[in-house]
């Protein structure tokens, strides 16, 4: 149970293919455990092996639905729909841009037992898989994005008072 260190944009991990488990050793347990801890610690809402280093096709997904989900080797089976969003990275910080992702989303993954496991996702929950497998693959949010990034301050100045 330990925090690990983000990775930030323009470090080489974070442009890589990962590469498949083949197996659960204790090792990946204990990542999975950590990236839990590390994305909460963050308070985000996904977080992938290559975000804290470790270029493997893991990555865990919590929208605060009461259903975290972990993915290993994921695969999308039905992407549905369409919305435009705002999206955001632990490896961004600070930025935001519109992004256009599947609005339903049927994801084929593996269990910590190496078993096969199927997971669905609407809107927020959807946009989160799909932006954690894009880091999988090397893929940032901004590279799908819109427009360029912008600072999430601009956003926020409507909260002060």
């Amino acid at each position: 149970m330990a925090i690990r260190k983000i990775r930030y944009i323009g470090d080489p991990c974070l442009q890589k293919v990962c590469k498949p488990v083949t197996k659960i050793t204790p090792s990946i347990r204990e990542l999975v455990e950590d990236m839990f801890d590390t994305m909460y610690e963050a308070r985000g809402v996904g977080l992938a092996a290559p975000q804290v280093g470790i270029l493997r096709r893991i990555c865990v997904v919590d929208v605060m639905d009461d259903d975290p989900i972990l993915l290993i080797n994921p695969e999308v089976v039905e992407a549905t729909g369409e919305q435009t969003d705002d999206e955001g990275c632990l490896s961004v910080p600070g930025k935001c841009a519109k992004v256009t992702r599947a609005d339903h989303v049927v994801v084929k993954s593996l269990d910590l037992d190496m078993n096969e496991v199927i997971y669905e996702g609407d809107g927020l929950r959807a946009r989160a898989i799909l932006h954690e497998m894009d880091h999988l693959n090397g893929v940032l949010y901004g590279e799908r994005a819109s427009e360029p990034y912008r600072d999430l301050d601009e956003e926020e100045d409507w909260e002060e008072e």
